[in-house]
């Protein structure tokens, strides 16, 4: 996929032209209709980067079920080959659901030495469709606060696998932000959360929180960044250890490398922080 197709399919992603213009405009530098449709398939599919490849020799990766507040919730589990007792790390993904880009996340994870899993936030109203569009509509659908339990469940699960160190950490991007604040509220014995650009957390929950907070937001992002005050303040009242780092220039999504808000300055300094920080809480 050249520089140009990749553009192409992120504005499309992101609804900055509609479908018909993104066949038509793929079709010229594509080859035609066929080879656009071809690609429109792939973005629907759930991303058009992939870092680390889902048969990476040096993983072990395939999806998990484990049971959540009412039911069997599925996952996508990544960690390292022939590794010893390992933190857990739960990857909470965007309003997409759970996609090939939220996999390629948690195989990043787990190259960082952390057994990793990412459930599918979908699963109780029949999990992730393929197409996008579909997925986002399925959200409202979802009743907050047996999602949060359902995460919690997850870290539940992490910490009573076999090969587990009992130290589980959880991160989330967009909506997956917002829930990784909600499990941090409800679960006083996770080691660490990261949410980026995430809905913080009423300021009269943030006392719940036991773990240790590394924050993420966006310079552009007035929305969720009106709320990030309060929470600051709320964190530093009730002496929990944290961070919160702004991105100057960077959009909500910044992180998102199959979106045309990814920036890669901000991307990978925000990366380099998460994994210095899970490195040092999630330590024995």
């Amino acid at each position: 996929m050249n520089s140009e197709e990749r553009d192409i399919l992120r504005r499309y992603a992101w609804g900055a032209m509609d479908r018909r213009g993104f066949l038509e405009s793929l079709a010229l530098i594509a080859g035609g209709t066929a080879a656009a449709a071809a690609l429109l398939r792939g973005a629907e599919s759930g991303g058009t980067a992939q870092v680390i490849p889902q048969d990476d020799p040096r993983l072990e990766t395939g999806y998990i079920k484990y049971t959540g507040a009412a039911g069997e919730m599925r996952a996508y589990s990544a960690r390292p080959k022939e590794a010893g007792k390992l933190a857990g790390v739960i990857v909470i993904h965007e309003n997409r659901g759970l996609n090939p880009h939220t996999e390629d996340i948690a195989r990043r994870v787990a190259l960082e030495g952390f057994q990793a899993i990412a459930p599918d936030a979908l699963s109780p109203v029949g999990g992730t469709p393929a197409d996008p569009d579909q997925a986002r509509a399925l959200f409202p659908k979802l009743d907050p606060q047996a999602s949060t339990k359902n995460f919690v469940a997850a870290l539940a699960y992490l910490k009573t696998q076999p090969r587990a160190t009992g130290k589980v950490a959880v991160m989330g991007f967009c909506w997956g932000g917002g829930m990784t604040n909600q499990v941090a509220v409800n679960a006083p014995d996770l080691a660490a959360a990261v949410p980026f650009y995430g809905m913080p957390p009423a300021p009269e929950d943030v006392p719940k929180i036991k773990a240790a907070v590394l924050a993420h937001y966006a310079g552009d992002d007035e929305r969720i960044n009106a709320g990030v005050p309060a929470f600051e303040e709320a964190l530093k009242k009730a002496g929990i250890d944290y961070e919160i780092h702004l991105y100057e220039g960077a959009q909500h999504a910044f992180m998102n490398d199959t979106s045309t808000r990814y920036n890669k300055e901000a991307a990978e300094l925000a990366w380099k922080r998460t994994v210095d920080f899970l490195k040092e809480k999630l330590r024995t």
